[in-house]
C-alpha cells in the first residue's frame, strides 16, 4: 500500500515537462523560425508536435521497461553499441551547454530593451556564474524557486493570447478590432517548403526538454499508465499553447521583421501602442531564461555522474554525494566557453541555438533508431503493452523527418554554423572514444557488464514485486469469498 502512495502523476509530470519546455529561447528563437516559414509557422508547430509524440512514446516505451537509470545513453549502449553510448551522451551533454549559453546571451538581449549598449558577453558570464552556485545548494531550495519561475512564464504566455484575441476582435469598446491584419499582406509559404523545412530545427528546439517525461519514468506512479497519460496531456498543452501562440502573433507583426533581437511578443504590442504590455513581458521572458538555465545546469550535473558511472567520464568527475558539485562545477565552466565560443561567430545567439538543435535532433534521432531495434528484439514492453502507436512505421516515420530536417540545414541562412558544430561534435567524440578502446579497451567490457548485472537485478525485482503483489490480491479475493459464505 505504501508504494501506491508514492510516485509522481500524470499531472506532475506534466507541469514539470511544461516548466522545462518553454524557456527563453522559444521566445527568441522562434521570431526566426517565423522570419523563414511565415504563416506556414503553423504547420511546423502541429508537425514537431507529432514528431515529439512519437519520440516521448518511444523514449517512455524503453525506460519503463527498464527504469533502472533512465538514461538515454545507456539505452544505446545497450541496443546500438557502447560507442554510440559515449557519443550520443557528450553529444547531448555538449549541445545543451550550447543551448544553456544561447540563455545566458538570450537574457542581456532582452535586459537591452532597457538599458542600451549591455555589454552581453558580461552579463551572460555574471548569470552562468549565478545559476551554477544555486544549483550547489541541492534540489530542496533549487525546486521551490524553478516551480516559481515556471509558473510564471506560463502565465505569460495565457496572458498575451488573451490580449492578442481581445487585440484581434475588438473586444473593448472603442477600439477598432486588427482582424487578419498583417496577414493580409503576406503570402502563406514566403520561403517555400524550405522555409518549412528549415524552421524545423528551431521548432523542435522550442519543444526540448520534453523528456524529462521518459526520463522520470522510474520515478512515477504506475508507470505504465501514468506515462501515456503524461505523453498525451503535456503534447497537447504544448502544441495548443505553440498554436494559439503563433495564430494570435501572425496578425499583429510581419513576420519579415522578425529577428533575434528582441522577442516577437514585445515586438508585436509595441508595435499597437501598449508598451507597458511589453515591458511586463520583457521581464517575464528574463525569468523563463533563468528558469531554463536552472532546470539545465541541474540535469547536467547529474547527467555528467551518470557517465563517470558508465566510465564514459574521467575519473576526477565521479561525485559519490547526493548533489553532484563536481559535475555542476564543470558544466558551468564549459557553459562560459560556450559563450565565449558563440562570441566568436557574427550571430552569436543563432550559432548556439543552432547547434544546440542540432545536438537535440542527433539525440532524438538515435532515441528513434534505439525503439526500433530495442521492439524488433524485445517485442511490446513491458508485459505486452505497446504504447508506440503504428509501430515500426512511426518509428521509421520519425526517424527520416528528423534526418530530413538535417539535410535542410544549409538552406535557411544562419544554419549551416550550427550544421557544422553538430558534425564536429559527433566526430570529435567518435575519435574520443576510439581512443579509449585503443588505450583502455577494458572500460568497455565493464560498462556492458555493469549495464547488464542492473538490468538482471532490476528485472528480478520487479518480478518478485509482481508475484508476492499478484500472491496478495488472490489471499485477499478469497478471504472475501469465505466471509461472503460464511455470512
Amino acid at each position: 500500500m505504501e508504494n501506491k502512495n508514492k510516485g509522481m502523476s500524470a499531472g506532475h509530470l506534466t507541469m514539470m515537462a511544461l516548466g522545462s519546455v518553454i524557456g527563453g529561447s522559444f521566445f527568441l528563437g522562434t521570431s526566426v523560425a517565423m522570419n523563414a516559414a511565415g504563416p506556414s509557422i503553423l504547420i511546423s508547430f502541429i508537425f514537431a508536435g507529432i514528431l515529439v509524440y512519437f519520440i516521448l512514446f518511444a523514449l517512455s516505451e524503453m525506460t519503463v521497461a527498464n527504469p533502472y537509470g533512465g538514461s538515454f545513453s545507456t539505452f544505446a549502449a545497450e541496443e546500438l553499441g557502447e560507442g554510440t553510448g559515449f557519443v550520443v551522451g557528450w553529444v547531448y551533454w555538449t549541445g545543451t551547454i550550447f543551448s544553456m549559453s544561447s540563455e545566458a546571451t538570450a537574457i542581456p538581449i532582452l535586459l537591452r530593451q532597457w538599458i542600451p549598449n549591455l555589454p552581453i558577453g558580461l552579463i551572460g558570464t555574471f548569470l552562468i556564474v549565478g545559476v551554477t552556485l544555486l544549483n550547489l545548494l541541492g534540489s530542496h531550495w533549487l525546486s521551490r524557486l524553478e516551480s516559481g519561475l515556471s509558473s510564471i512564464k506560463l502565465m505569460a504566455i495565457v496572458f498575451f493570447i488573451i490580449l492578442g484575441v481581445v487585440l484581434i476582435f475588438g473586444i473593448i469598446p472603442g477600439t477598432r478590432p486588427i482582424g487578419a491584419g498583417e496577414l493580409v499582406h503576406e503570402p502563406l509559404m514566403p520561403g517555400g517548403l524550405k522555409g518549412i523545412a528549415g524552421s524545423m530545427l528551431i521548432v523542435i528546439f522550442a519543444y526540448a526538454g520534453f523528456e524529462i517525461i521518459g526520463l522520470a519514468a522510474s520515478e512515477a506512479k504506475n508507470p505504465q499508465k501514468t506515462i501515456p497519460k503524461a505523453i498525451a496531456y503535456t503534447v497537447l498543452s504544448l502544441v495548443g499553447l505553440y498554436i494559439l501562440y503563433a495564430a494570435v502573433l501572425l496578425p499583429l507583426v510581419p513576420t519579415a521583421v522578425l529577428s533575434d533581437n528582441m522577442s516577437p511578443m514585445v515586438m508585436s504590442l509595441n508595435r499597437r501602442g501598449i508598451l507597458w504590455a511589453g515591458t511586463v513581458l520583457n521581464g517575464v521572458l528574463i525569468s523563463a531564461s533563468l528558469s531554463a538555465m536552472l532546470a539545465a545546469v541541474f540535469g547536467l550535473g547529474r547527467m555528467i555522474r551518470s557517465l563517470g558511472d558508465e566510465g564514459h567520464a574521467p575519473k576526477w568527475l565521479k561525485d559519490k554525494t547526493e548533489v553532484p558539485y563536481r559535475g555542476i562545477l564543470f558544466s558551468g565552466m564549459a557553459m562560459l566557453l560556450g559563450l565565449g565560443f558563440g562570441h566568436l561567430f557574427p550571430s552569436v545567439y543563432l550559432v548556439l541555438i543552432t547547434s544546440g538543435g542540432f545536438a537535440l535532433l542527433f539525440t532524438y534521432a538515435v532515441i528513434m533508431a534505439c525503439h526500433i531495434r530495442f521492439r524488433t528484439k524485445k517485442g511490446c514492453p513491458p508485459h505486452g503493452k505497446c504504447q508506440m502507436p503504428g509501430f515500426p512505421y512511426t518509428s521509421w516515420f520519425a526517424l527520416i523527418s528528423m534526418i530530413l530536417v538535417f539535410i535542410s540545414m544549409p538552406f535557411i541562412p544562419g544554419q549551416s554554423s550550427g550544421l557544422v558544430t553538430g558534425i564536429v561534435m559527433v566526430i570529435l567524440y567518435s575519435l574520443i572514444y576510439l581512443g579509449m578502446r585503443i588505450f583502455r579497451p577494458q572500460i568497455s567490457a565493464k560498462s556492458i557488464l555493469k549495464t547488464r548485472d542492473l538490468v538482471i537485478d532490476h528485472y528480478h525485482r520487479n518480478l518478485s514485486t509482481e508475484f508476492s503483489e499478484e500472491l496478495a490480491a488472490k489471499i485477499h479475493s478469497k478471504t472475501k469469498c469465505n466471509q461472503g459464505k460464511e455470512r
